[in-house]
C-alpha cells in the first residue's frame, strides 16, 4: 500500500518510496510496478502525475483527479511558483550554505538554465577508513531547486564535488560500492520533503510533508542525524 500524505476532491499526494517508477518507461524495462497504477488501484480512481521523480528518487509525489487540475498544476511547476525541499546525504563536508548556478543540458542537446540553493543541516565523521582516508565524511543537507531540470540535484551535487550517496550515474561509485559492502545499502539518499504550492482550485496555500523512508533513516540512525529523521 503507498503511504498517501495528502488527498482532497482534486488532488491526491503519496510519499513515492526508493525505486518505484512513476510510470511505464522504455528505458525501464524491468518494472513490474509503478506508482500510477498502484495509486489507482488503490483508491480505485483515475489519476494523472503533475510532476515527476526519479526512480530512486523517494518522496513527494502529487497526482490530479482531473484533466483541468492536471494543466494547472503542470503551469505552476513549470512557472517555477512550486516550492520544492530536498534532503540528501552527500559525500564530504558541504558548505554551510551555497546557490548553484550550472546550467544543464537536456537529452535533445538544449542548454538550459538551472538553480539550486542548498544548506547543510549536520556532518559526519564516521571511524571507518575509505581509501588513504582513516575516517569517512558526510553531509546532511536541504536543497531547494527553483527550476526543475532531469537529475538537477544529482547533478549539481556531483558538479560541486558533493555527490549524493548511491547516485550511481552522477555520483560516486567508490562511495556507493563503500556503502553496499560496508552497510549493505544501496538506496540512493535523496528525498523529495516538501512541496508548497497554492491550490489550483480554491486558492489555499498548501503544504505538504514527506517522512524519510526506513532505509533512509538507517542511515540517519549510522550517522548520529535521529533529530533530522522526522
Amino acid at each position: 500500500m503507498l503511504e498517501i500524505v495528502y488527498q482532497d476532491e482534486h488532488l491526491i499526494a503519496i510519499n513515492k518510496p526508493h525505486g518505484l517508477l512513476v510510470h511505464r518507461s522504455v528505458i525501464a524495462n524491468d518494472a513490474k510496478e509503478f506508482a500510477l497504477q498502484l495509486l489507482r488501484d488503490q483508491i480505485n480512481r483515475r489519476v494523472s502525475p503533475v510532476h515527476r521523480l526519479d526512480r530512486k528518487t523517494s518522496g513527494l509525489l502529487l497526482f490530479a483527479f482531473e484533466k483541468d487540475v492536471e494543466i494547472a498544476m503542470h503551469k505552476q511547476f513549470q512557472e517555477g511558483l512550486v516550492q520544492k525541499r530536498y534532503k540528501a546525504v552527500l559525500r564530504g563536508y558541504s558548505p554551510d550554505s551555497l546557490d548553484i548556478d550550472y546550467p544543464l543540458t537536456n537529452d535533445n542537446g538544449v542548454v538550459q538554465e538551472s538553480f539550486t540553493s542548498f544548506r547543510t543541516l549536520a556532518r559526519a565523521e564516521l571511524k571507518v577508513a575509505f581509501g588513504k582516508h582513516e575516517t569517512s565524511r558526510y553531509s546532511f543537507v536541504e536543497a531547494a531547486p527553483t527550476t526543475g531540470r532531469m537529475h538537477q540535484l544529482r547533478k549539481h551535487f556531483a558538479h560541486i564535488f558533493y555527490p549524493i550517496i548511491g547516485d550511481r550515474k552522477h555520483g560516486c561509485n567508490k562511495q556507493n560500492k563503500f556503502f553496499k559492502e560496508q552497510w549493505d545499502m544501496t538506496t540512493m539518499l535523496l528525498h523529495a520533503s516538501e512541496l508548497e504550492f497554492l491550490h489550483p482550485v480554491t486558492g489555499e496555500e498548501i503544504q505538504l510533508q514527506a517522512p524519510l523512508h526506513d532505509e533512509f533513516k538507517r542511515v540517519m540512525t549510522l550517522m548520529s542525524w535521529e533529530a533530522f529523521s522526522a
